[in-house]
């Protein structure tokens, strides 16, 4: 069974999703008023991550998540940029997009906008004052009462008086407010910002009730998972938790937050310098370095992005492809897997309540038995990538002992497996695309070096293949002995030569 670690409740519990067979989520999407950058696609891989587990152990998941297009944010880069806030938010939604995309993110099966919901929204806002727990300041829009909310706090593992004593660190202070940690849930009109009518003035929602709006439409009063980064638990998860409850809904049986990431040690700031873009990080990063790079630590442990790290990817990402392209010169076939889209379960499995002895995903006859049930006892446990790619670096290491050992049938066992579970990450060992660790002005020293190296041995190998057809034997050798020295294996196989590191 799976186990995941539940924010709110700062323990790791079972997952029984509401409906058998079935998982709904939430995920907090971008605020769109700039372009996506290396956190926003740490957040995207936590999510897309356990979204094709979940997928891959046989469950049908339903995946939403949000683009937020009214906030003061917006509002105010708008003003700076002599634009209108719907065309800023169209611009930097699609730039999002687009770079979820290079990135390998599966598409949410729904992706609303909080502009759509505004009547959704203003339907909850009056219910939470009808039961007491909104109410309205005059000239200045609704506003939350976290007095009627017990357990106000609780996500965080703080009480509401705890918080109060900090009040002003992350909550707007206003003495007509009846508590200091009172928040807007709609807020009247102000000289030309968008506004909205509504039973209490012209104005435009507060950030919490969009996404408690959206969720509750798409997913149902209550669902399986909540999730987001952590930089989103306070204020925002535990106001929506607050308003929900006050509501009276039930909302989310399980929150999962995911941590942030460190540039070269460093918290990402633009003050720093070291800000990254997805974009920049994407035009000189290939996209599977960057997602094994992100696997290799956990999910709520705060990354490292260093060249480093990333040097350290690329090397294990050239190890993976090179096992794929020695397996096919051998003449091993790869696994045919199914295709995960980003509303349809794969088309082998079954939307029931998966298990490890029923899901095919995790006990095909044609693949090695021990390495599935170690990778799914390691997901299983709180998502655990880091065990679990170790299990997949363990059977490319068997992989090779069987090729070297020409022991065919284990080693298309170890290679089918390989291929089946690295699809449950994300990652494609068949995609022979640059791997370098070059960040440009971010992350020079790795620079284009393991670049300009494959493209030398592939000349190389290329040039002993010319000259083996041309029964030049002495410099076929030459070259065989010359790429020895520097620690790369040739291999001639039924599908032609492939080369590796050892």
């Amino acid at each position: 069974m799976i186990s995941l670690y539940d924010s709110r409740q700062r323990a790791a519990r079972p997952f029984e999703p509401i409906e058998a067979g079935r998982v709904s989520m939430y995920v907090c999407g971008p605020t769109v008023y700039d372009v996506p950058h290396s956190g926003h696609a740490r957040t995207a891989l936590t999510f897309d991550m356990i979204r094709r587990y979940l997928q891959w152990r046989g469950y049908e998941v339903t995946f939403v998540s949000n683009i937020t297009d009214i906030d003061d944010k917006i509002i105010a880069r708008a003003a700076e940029t002599g634009t209108t806030e719907p065309e800023l938010a169209i611009r930097y939604k699609q730039a999002y997009v687009d770079q979820m995309n290079r990135f390998g993110i599966i598409a949410p099966t729904h992706q609303p906008h909080a502009t759509q919901y505004i009547n959704q929204m203003l339907d909850m806002i009056a219910h939470l004052i009808e039961r007491g727990a909104a109410y309205v300041i005059e000239g200045k829009g609704v506003y939350f009462s976290v007095a009627a909310h017990e357990r106000y706090g609780d996500l965080i593992g703080r009480t509401a008086e705890e918080l109060r004593e900090g009040a002003g660190a992350r909550v707007e202070v206003d003495e007509d407010k009846a508590d200091p940690l009172d928040f807007a849930l709609w807020k009247a009109a102000k000289p030309k910002e968008p506004v909205w009518n509504s039973p209490w003035g012209p104005g435009r929602p507060g950030w919490h009730i969009e996404c408690v709006a959206m969720a509750t439409h798409l997913l149902g009063k209550q669902f399986d998972i909540h999730g987001g980064g952590d930089d989103l638990a306070f204020p925002h998860h535990q106001n929506e938790i607050a308003e929900a409850e006050g509501a009276g809904l039930p909302f989310a049986r399980y929150w999962i937050h995911g941590a942030m990431l460190n540039v070269n040690g460093q918290k990402m700031a633009k003050s720093l310098g070291n800000f990254t873009t997805l974009s920049s990080l994407l035009d000189t990063c290939n996209p599977q370095v960057l997602r094994l790079l992100m696997l290799q630590t956990h999910y709520r442990t705060v990354m490292e992005l260093s060249d480093d790290s990333l040097a350290t990817a690329s090397g294990a990402m050239d190890r993976l492809r090179s096992y794929h392209r020695r397996s096919l010169a051998m003449g091993l076939e790869p696994p045919t897997l199914p295709v995960t889209t980003n509303q349809t379960t794969p088309s082998n499995l079954e939307p029931t309540a998966p298990t490890t002895s029923n899901n095919p995903n995790t006990n095909p006859s044609n693949m090695d038995a021990d390495a599935l049930a170690s990778f799914s006892e390691a997901m299983d446990a709180d998502f655990a990538t880091p065990a679990a790619l170790a299990v997949i670096f363990d059977l490319v290491r068997a992989g090779n002992a069987a090729l070297d050992a020409q022991q065919t049938t284990p080693a298309a066992r170890m290679f089918a497996t390989t291929h089946h579970l690295c699809a449950a990450l994300g990652l494609n060992p068949g995609d022979q695309s640059s791997t370098a660790a070059n960040l440009s002005s971010h992350f020079p020293q790795e620079a284009s070096a393991q670049d300009d190296t494959a493209l030398r041995i592939d000349k190389m190998v290329a040039q002993r293949n010319q000259a083996r057809a041309a029964k030049d034997f002495a410099t076929a050798d030459n070259i065989r002995n010359q790429l020895a020295t520097e620690g790369i294996v040739l291999e001639d196989g039924p599908n032609g030569t492939s080369w590796r590191r050892v």
